[in-house]
């Protein structure tokens, strides 16, 4: 979804409303106010549609449903940098109490709809956006939603808020009443604007009255005032957190809102073992997974509950981009500055064995950052539109940049693993690296070091081959495995050499990229540009990407990315797959026809009783 929180959260299960179109209001500069706005093209949903396409406006109310998600947390304040926040699917339902002036949809790549908001208005020259606030639009306490609290939002977060709310919202100038309903956002003058309306239009907001009586900027248990279909009904620090239907919350009577949340009651229990948790779901303690990891899948689901159809297996189709899986390289390691180290590292990663014998085929080895899109770099040369953006910085470029599109290398066997060990002695050498001893040293004498930070012992059968292959060249290579408290504090302070993480694939990237890819973002602590990559190209380049004024000169931008991404060894490409492995307990209803870029499970599925009822009555 669209929604800043979303992005930062993790997990995309906006918020959702439609707006209808208003008169304009005398005495007030409107362009077009419109119920929804598209970066690219006309919108799906005209001004009078009654709900999206693919929900059951007849799905009904109630129940609870049980989740799993893994680590601990001790904050849920999640618009900070402070504590052990909420990550998984957690972190994505604790979205579901705040709200954004408007939000997207799941079966469209850009769009967004009036939530808080009845209408908006973009300046034809985007330089500023309007909206006008729902009349009906309250707090969970009951008191209306203003635009002093929007006003409040926009300078607690930029000042105060994660380091991704700052580097989004820093192109926006100023944020003014201009009328009692009508909040205006005015952008800087030199920035760049096409995604500056929907940062504005996603920003969460927030209860000026609330806070006011509260401190920002400090870790809590005690739930935030919301406004959103669900509110925190109770937590347990790092053992589970449930998430109650607000009965009287205002938006229920929006269209895009018919047939969505109708869980009663959304219950998380934490883990801190994957196989622990997995036991759970076997045993009934709770309902519902996505499946990540393919040894389990192929063969942990033999069990009772499965064999008897009381457990439903299913691979559930999605037109989503692949998500960024990848290991990271902390480029603010002096060792890792040096390009010819990071592609000698990514040479000793065997995915062709590990796909084999660890994933049981499943996957596919990513080469993109945009995987499963057509931004992803064509394996010809770049043609003459991607040229035009990477001449210029010709001289800072890789070698063969301009040539075909970068490919993993093969390595579906022992010859091959050898050679890519030669490849990588090879370029290590050149760098200044020899074998002394059977150790890899620099001119100093010192022996290379690196270490793997992981938080789940799970993935430590994934490493300890690539750790085996760096050692073959006199690297003294480790995994270090620490509880989630530590890894999150490490990644904060990025305190590690190489870890690995997945991240969300927009499908209409912009100046959002800027908090991945971006300088801005490599400097600021607690950012999620992980790998500290800081590149004036880069950033050259992300500038024309956030500035694209239609889909050909987006894809164009992204592709000379992708190329300078990949070229570079940035990151080391993992693996993929499309759609989703789920597996439940057979007590659910579903929409016939799923979201075209997503699972829908939270907000368009409910708990069909005749099934749970029968469930209970196996037992």
């Amino acid at each position: 979804m669209h929604s800043i929180i979303r992005r930062i959260l993790g997990l995309g299960l906006g918020i959702a409303a439609a707006a209808i179109l208003v008169p304009i209001l005398a005495g007030t500069a409107l362009a077009e106010p419109r119920h929804g706005m598209s970066t690219f093209g006309e919108l799906k949903y005209s001004a009078d549609f009654t709900h999206f396409d693919y929900v059951n406006v007849n799905a009904p109310i109630g129940g609870t449903v049980r989740l799993r998600d893994l680590g601990s947390f001790d904050n849920l304040n999640p618009f900070i940098l402070k504590g052990i926040r909420l990550r998984g699917m957690g972190a994505g339902a604790m979205g579901l109490p705040f709200e954004s002036l408007m939000t997207g949809t799941a079966d469209e790549p850009d769009s967004l709809y009036g939530l808080i908001a009845e209408w908006v208005d973009v300046a034809p020259d985007k330089s500023s956006v309007t909206f006008k606030l729902r009349s009906e639009a309250t707090w969970h306490d009951g008191s209306p939603i203003t635009v002093d609290d929007v006003v409040f939002s926009f300078n607690i977060l930029l000042e105060q808020g994660r380091p991704s709310f700052r580097i989004q919202l820093a192109n926006i100038d100023s944020v003014e009443i201009v009328a009692s309903d009508q909040v205006k956002f005015t952008f800087k003058e030199d920035a760049i604007k096409r995604d500056l309306p929907d940062i504005a239009a996603t920003m969460p907001i927030l209860s000026k009255n609330y806070y006011g009586q509260v401190e920002f900027n400090k870790t809590t248990f005690d739930p935030s005032m919301g406004s959103g279909p669900y509110r925190i009904k109770s937590a347990d620090p790092g053992r589970s957190i449930v998430y109650e239907r607000v009965a009287d919350y205002w938006g229920w009577h929006l269209p895009v809102n018919q047939g969505r949340y109708n869980f009663g009651e959304i219950r998380f229990d934490f883990y801190r073992d994957r196989t622990i948790a997995f036991e759970a779901f076997k045993a009934g303690e709770y309902d519902f997974r996505e499946e990540f990891t393919s040894k389990m899948w192929a063969t942990g689901y033999e069990f009772p509950g499965v064999e008897r159809g009381r457990v439903l297996l299913e691979n559930r189709p999605s037109e989503a981009a692949a998500n960024r899986q990848w290991f990271v390289l902390n480029l603010r390691r002096p060792l890792m500055q040096d390009r010819n180290v990071r592609e000698a590292i990514g040479l000793t990663f065997d995915f062709e064995w590990s796909n084999k014998n660890l994933f049981y085929g499943i996957y596919s080895r990513l080469g993109s950052i945009y995987q499963n899109t057509d931004m992803a770099a064509a394996a010809a040369p770049p043609d003459a539109a991607e040229k035009l953006l990477l001449e210029p910085h010709r001289a800072n470029l890789p070698d063969g940049i301009f040539g075909d599109a970068l490919k993993m290398p093969k390595t579906d066997g022992p010859r091959n693993v050898r050679t890519g060990l030669r490849r990588a002695t090879k370029l290590l050498s050149d760098s200044g690296w020899s074998v002394l001893y059977g150790e890899l040293q620099n001119e100093a004498g010192e022996q290379m070091k690196i270490e793997f930070l992981l938080i789940s012992p799970s993935f430590e059968r994934i490493i300890a081959p690539m750790v085996a292959n760096l050692k073959k060249l006199g690297i003294d290579a480790s995994i270090r495995i620490v509880d989630s408290a530590q890894y999150a504090n490490r990644m904060r302070t990025y305190d590690f050499d190489i870890t690995t993480a997945a991240f969300g694939t927009p499908l209409t990237p912009g100046v959002g990229e800027r908090s991945f890819w971006g300088s801005a973002a490599a400097a600021s602590e607690g950012s999620i540009n992980y790998g500290g990559i800081a590149d004036p190209v880069i950033d050259d380049l992300l500038d024309h990407l956030a500035g694209a004024t239609d889909r050909v000169s987006l894809t164009t931008a992204a592709r000379a990315i992708d190329r300078v991404m990949m070229w570079n060894y940035y990151l080391i490409p993992q693996w993929y797959r499309s759609g989703h492995l789920v597996a439940y307990w057979d007590k659910f209803g579903m929409p016939d026809a799923p979201p075209k870029y997503g699972l829908g499970f939270i907000d368009t599925w409910w708990i069909d009783t005749a099934k749970a009822d029968a469930l209970k009555n196996q037992n």
